[in-house]
């Protein structure tokens, strides 16, 4: 008996061991599965911040792009801007000698070879101003504007309209809506 009791105990000590040793094994298992999840639970939180970090980088990206675009866009604005302001300084000085070849044009001289070439002189003179983008204000026969004319004198004229320009002392010049110098001109009935 003494063996058969032996071979028993043997048998519950394998029993207990095994079932221990299942256990154990279970406890690792779950000790696993905790390490594993907080690394999972880390690696997916630092997969979020790189996602919000690229989102908000992207989103300044575009916001520098959108605003470098504007700057562009106005830098160009501004040159454009100054160049016409800039023309129409210099044009505005130049004026005067093109009003004093329109007078000597109109002055009436025996040599016809002087009269050529002041009319040359002055063809030239306004094809370049022409080219310059330059165009006359000339408003007779249209109702007075303020905006491109200043009356400097009225007259009653029962075969003009009313508020209509009489005559032009000077020409006014302007540069697209710019306008450079008002006409000077005498309105009728007004």
């Amino acid at each position: 008996m003494a063996f058969e009791e032996r071979q028993d105990e043997l048998e519950e000590e394998a029993v207990n061991t095994e079932e221990t040793a299942e256990d154990t094994a279970e406890d690792t298992e779950k000790e696993e599965n905790n390490d594993t999840a907080p690394e999972e639970e880390n690696t997916q939180s630092e997969e979020e911040k790189l996602k919000a970090e690229l989102a908000d980088t992207k989103d300044k990206y575009l916001r520098l792009m959108a605003e470098y675009d504007n700057f562009r866009k106005r830098s160009a604005k501004e040159r454009l801007d100054i160049s016409a302001s800039v023309k129409a300084d210099t044009v505005a000085d130049i004026l005067p000698v093109m009003d004093n070849f329109e007078r000597a044009l109109g002055t009436e001289t025996q040599d016809e070879a002087y009269k050529a070439g002041i009319e040359m002189i002055f063809k030239q003179f306004s094809d370049a101003m022409t080219k310059l983008g330059i165009e006359a204000i000339d408003p007779v026969g249209e109702v007075f504007d303020p905006n491109i004319a200043n009356a400097v004198n009225q007259i009653e004229d029962p075969e003009l309209g009313e508020n209509v320009v009489a005559q032009v002392f000077q020409k006014g010049y302007r540069i697209g809506d710019k306008v450079i110098r008002y006409a000077m001109v005498v309105v009728a009935n007004p």
